[in-house]
């Protein structure tokens, strides 16, 4: 069974190198797609907000890379 999970995070590891950077901007994406439209917010800002969360999630991901 253990050779299952090595598989597993093998596989994950291929596609995902930082599992917060990737948690992050999945978040991100559900806030702007889901709830922002619901709060009322003007449409023509949606993308604006989009890309300035996503630039700041890996302006923040690039600083705690840089740390290590």
């Amino acid at each position: 069974m253990t050779w299952m999970k090595t598989i597993a995070t093998e596989v994950w590891g291929l596609f995902v190198d930082d599992g917060h950077f990737a948690v992050s901007i999945v978040l991100w994406l559900a806030v702007t797609g889901g709830l922002l439209p619901r709060l009322g917010i003007d449409s023509s800002w949606l993308g604006i907000i989009l890309f300035a969360g996503l630039g700041l999630i890996l302006l923040e991901s690039a600083i705690r890379r840089a740390s290590k």
